[in-house]
Order: C-alpha cells, then sequence, then structure tokens
C-alpha cells in the first residue's frame, strides 16, 4: 500500500509559500483583510503543528537542512533518537500500521510469505506499530534510505530468516526505485539486486551457521547431525565480503540441532548428544562462538575497509502445541504484551550471547575503522505471534506443517528495517547531517 509521506520540511515550505501568496493578495487592501489572512494563516499553522505525524522525526536530507537553520530543535530531536533504545517498547494500535505496501505494489513478495494470496483472512496483524518506551521510532523513508546507500553495496548475511528481511526492505524500497535482480544462483540461496538509479547493490549471503558446518550423511540421506568449526567461518559467505560497505549478519534457527563442535582436530564439545566423554555445551554457547569466528573474521579483513557491520538480534519461533514437525501452530491474530513473554527463554539467553559478541568485536575493531551496530528486534519479535504465515505458506510438499519461523509480507517484519534505518545512520556516521 505504497504510502508516500512528504518530509516536514517540504510541508512546512508549502505554508510558507502559501503565506507569501496570501500577503500578496491582500496587499493594498483594507486592514481587516489583512488580519483576517494572519489569522487564517496562523490556524493553518496551528493546524500543522498539532496534527504532523511526528514532525521533529522525519529524516530525509532535505528535512536535515531545513532543521540545521533551527539549531536547538534539530539538535535535540536527533540527540533524542540517537540515544534512543530502540529494543525496549509495546506494541500500540495504529490503523496505519507499519506496513508501506501489499502484494499488489511489491512484485517481489515470495510465495511462501505472501500471506493473503496464500490464504490469510484476518488483516488486523497489520494494524500495529512498535513504539519505543524513550522516544519514537521514524517511519521508514525508503527514498532518504537510498541516498544514504547511494553508491554502496549491502548484504544480508545469514539464513532464511535473514533473508525474509531483505525481501522486506526490498519491497520497501520498490516503492520509491524497482530494482533489478542480475543474480540468482542455481539453489536461489544467494541473490543480489540493483537500484540502477541510486547505483545501490543489495544482496542475501546465504549460510546456515556462519562457521563452516557439514551434515553427517547416512546411507545417502541428511542425518541433522552436524559437524561445526567454530575456529573458521563459511567461506561461502566470506569470500564476497571484500567490496561490502553495509553487512547485516544474523543467525540461529539452525542451530537448534545436534552438533559436535571442532577446534582443529580436536572434538571440545556437543550439543544435544550426551555423550559421557564429549562436553555438553547448551545452545547458545555454539551461537556464541559461530559469531565471535565471524566477527573476528571481519576486524581482521584487510581489505574490508571502512565496513560498517550490523548484528540482527535473534527473533523467535512461535510453535505452539508441538513442534514443526510434530503438529506445532501458530494461529494467533494480535500481539502478546510485555507480562506474556519470557525473558529467562532460550530465544533471550541467544540474543544476549550475540549482543555479548559484537560489543567485544566492536572494542576490538574500533582501532581498525571497522564499525559495530546492533539491530535489536528480539523483544519485540517476542510480543508478535501472530506474525507468522503458519499455515498460509503455500509448500503443497510440506503439507500438514505450519511455517511459524518466517514472517508475513506485509506484517511486523517490516519493523526491523525501521529500526535498521535508524540503526543504520548512527552507525554509518550520518546521524549529525
Amino acid at each position: 500500500m505504497g504510502m508516500n509521506m512528504k518530509s516536514s520540511s517540504t510541508v512546512f515550505k508549502e505554508r510558507i509559500q502559501f503565506g507569501k501568496v496570501e500577503r500578496c493578495i491582500n496587499m493594498g487592501r483594507r486592514p481587516v483583510h489583512v488580519i483576517l489572512s494572519t489569522l487564517f494563516i496562523a490556524t493553518i499553522f496551528s493546524i500543522f503543528l498539532l496534527y504532523s505525524p511526528n514532525p521533529l522525526y522525519l529524516i530525509s536530507k532535505q528535512g536535515l537542512e531545513q532543521q540545521a537553520s533551527s539549531p536547538m530543535q534539530g539538535h535535540e530531536s536527533y540527540q533524542k533518537i540517537e540515544s534512543c533504545d530502540f529494543s525496549k517498547g509495546h506494541w500500540v494500535r495504529e490503523p496505519r500500521g507499519s506496513f508501506f505496501y501489499t502484494n499488489s505494489s511489491c512484485a517481489t513478495i515470495p510465495e511462501s510469505k505472501n500471506c493473503f494470496k496464500q490464504g490469510r483472512m484476518d488483516m488486523d496483524f497489520l494494524n500495529w506499530r512498535w513504539k519505543p518506551d524513550q522516544c519514537e521510532l521514524p517511519r521508514f523513508d525508503a527514498k532518504t534510505f537510498l541516498q544514504i546507500v547511494q553508491g554502496k553495496t549491502m548484504a544480508f548475511i545469514g539464513d532464511s530468516v535473514a533473508r525474509n528481511h531483505m525481501e522486506s526492505l526490498l519491497c520497501l524500497l520498490s516503492q520509491e526505485e524497482i530494482p533489478e535482480s542480475i543474480y540468482k544462483d542455481s539453489e536461489d540461496r544467494f541473490r543480489t539486486w540493483y537500484f540502477r538509479h541510486s547505483n545501490f547493490t543489495l544482496k542475501v549471503l546465504w549460510t546456515k551457521f556462519l562457521i563452516a558446518g557439514e551434515e553427517r550423511m547416512i546411507n545417502g540421506t541428511g542425518s541433522s547431525i552436524f559437524d561445526l568449526q567454530l575456529d573458521k567461518v563459511d567461506d561461502g559467505w566470506a569470500k564476497h565480503l571484500p567490496g561490502v560497505d553495509y553487512a547485516i549478519v544474523s543467525a540461529g534457527h539452525w542451530f537448534f540441532r545436534v552438533m559436535y563442535l571442532h577446534e582443529g582436530d580436536n572434538v571440545v564439545g556437543c550439543v544435544y548428544c550426551n555423550e559421557p566423554n564429549v562436553t555438553s555445551r547448551n545452545v547458545d554457547f555454539a551461537l556464541k562462538m559461530s559469531f565471535r569466528a565471524t566477527f573476528n573474521y571481519i576486524n581482521g579483513c584487510k581489505n574490508c575497509s571502512g565496513l560498517v557491520t550490523l548484528l540482527r538480534t535473534f527473533v523467535p519461533a512461535h510453535f505452539e502445541n508441538g513442534a514443526w514437525n510434530t503438529g506445532g501452530y501458530c494461529n494467533r491474530t494480535g500481539p502478546f504484551n510485555e507480562t506474556e513473554i519470557d525473558l529467562t527463554s532460550s530465544e533471550w539467553q541467544m540474543r544476549n550471547a550475540q549482543v555479548k559478541e559484537i560489543k567485544r568485536a566492536r572494542k576490538f575493531g574500533g582501532n581498525q575503522g571497522k564499525r559495530f551496530g546492533v539491530v535489536d528486534v528480539t523483544r519485540a519479535m517476542l510480543m508478535r505471534p501472530d506474525g507468522h504465515p503458519g499455515e498460509h505458506w503455500g509448500n503443497k510438499w510440506k503439507g500438514g506443517y505450519n511455517d511459524c519461523v518466517h514472517w508475513c509480507m506485509p506484517g511486523p517484519v517490516d519493523t526491523w528495517s525501521e529500526i535498521f534505518m535508524a540503526v543504520l545512520r548512527k552507525e554509518a556516521g550520518l546521524s549529525s547531517l
């Protein structure tokens, strides 16, 4: 539902121009006309101030230039955004929600996330917007985003949920500029899109674990048992890193499997295997070591000058009454509130492990000109059991299974890019423009 908002500066400029016209019309007339015109203009301006949707938080470059002429107002509003913790907040009902497109206005929505096309009937899950406790979250501005990344390359590195995020961003940006698909591998896991007008390249680099991992085969069939190399990243994404300006890194759902953890030739632990001679490790330990290896590799990359790396924190699945293959489902139509989520859960522990590692990476990488930031969406998405495709994902070969891992488009997944854009401005050094 391509909703294009005017920036506050554009609206304000129109008000000023309107005022000039009114003054010209009334010059030379009787004083009462001048007074009435002045009162009319003042009324219009008052309505603008009262009802403009968060005029201080709109973030187009034109708006920033206009705010520069009023330094106190601009400085205070952007300082508030820069210091805001977007991860803590709640969902508020808003008929407009956070969606900016529909399946008729975005041609790149995958069939499996096109929930309405696959038969979902309820729409109330769209009518919610994330409200941080400390500030207002700026609405996504595709034009400004493309200005920020003009001439740059951005890569989403991770599994199918990382791709879900990229696909959401692709739809948001396509309301401003239609991208070209310029690369797709044979398995449709590595994709590249190009925005010709903005000279912006958007990629997804698929990887299960971020680090090197191989599935054990039994009689030619996958066993769902993996050997992970904690000291070696997956070359599938790593070889593409030079030349990337912005890397958005995420992982998590593949770690809920039996995994043997290796360092060199030594087995240093195992997840879910319960073998007497192997150290038992939790899922969050394996995830932590994966991100440590990833961030160490990024910090050691000699051909990655100026790289901005953002962690998108773990987002939970919402299966109820079973797992994906034992009849679990997710058929809720509204969000949880803060009292209904569990901040001692394994999902929250995984988020904490990720955040700890990126803080470590920032400490070691700062002196090398590397920048690191966090797009922290875990708490917000713990509250959104209503945002998944569930049975509405159209994959007939897995009939009977529900998708409570990925996210409908449009839907709560689009909020990730609103938080992402705010964090990107800060970590790319653009918050003071």
